[in-house]
């Protein structure tokens, strides 16, 4: 995504049911997993060199992730990278290159946009998100829609979020998984004020 000078993207990236539900994908979506999620899963993580995570999916990832190796250097790359922690109650942080965010969460996620770096990338972190939501920090918004529906779980956003997005990118994987990217109307409208705004793709569509 281009981006106003001297700020970098900050990217929410989640798995989500057809009805909202985005926790535990580990539980549900890698029967859907296929070589179109790898690729997008690997550019993501190549385009960013910093995590933003939530207390739940930081410890999630802190004991899933070390150790880890894949011809393709993904785990490296995701080992050693930043990761700054929102979190009340954490204190001490084992996983390699962690930091744990201290003061008001928008005003230092906001000094970190304006570091120089790749993208800033929050996985999962529904709470996080929905804190980060009413601020305008957040500049795109990646889902992985998936063909389920699970009826229980955590929700991306409850009854007090509120968001206008444009759709810039839509494509269909081979096993009905729904790639769908949006961005903040105010910034999709200021980037193209700006002259930053990114052409937006064709919408592929794949039979299953």
């Amino acid at each position: 995504m281009s981006q106003l000078p001297g700020t970098r993207t900050l990217a929410a990236t989640l798995f989500v049911s057809l009805d909202g539900v985005v926790e535990s994908p580990e539980k549900w979506s890698f029967p859907f997993w296929s070589e179109e999620t790898q690729k997008f899963k690997l550019d993501e993580t190549r385009a960013s060199d910093a995590l933003l995570l939530g207390r739940v999916t930081y410890e999630g990832f802190a004991a899933a992730w070390p150790g880890r190796k894949d011809p393709d250097g993904f785990a490296d790359q995701f080992n050693s990278m930043p990761k700054f922690v929102a979190s009340r109650t954490l204190k001490k942080l084992a996983w390699n290159n962690s930091h744990l965010i201290k003061g008001d969460l928008a005003a230092e996620v906001s000094k970190l946009k304006q570091q120089p770096g790749q993208d800033i990338v929050i996985h999962g972190s529904p709470g996080l998100i929905r804190s980060l939501l009413p601020h305008g920090l957040i500049d795109e918004f990646r889902f992985l829609v998936y063909p389920l529906v699970l009826g229980q779980g955590k929700r991306l956003f409850d009854e007090g979020s509120q968001a206008s997005l444009n759709l810039v990118e839509s494509t269909t994987f081979s096993k009905g998984v729904v790639k769908l990217v949006y961005r903040p109307a105010d910034k999709a409208s200021r980037a193209k004020r700006t002259g930053t705004a990114r052409p937006k793709r064709n919408t592929k569509r794949r039979k299953a």
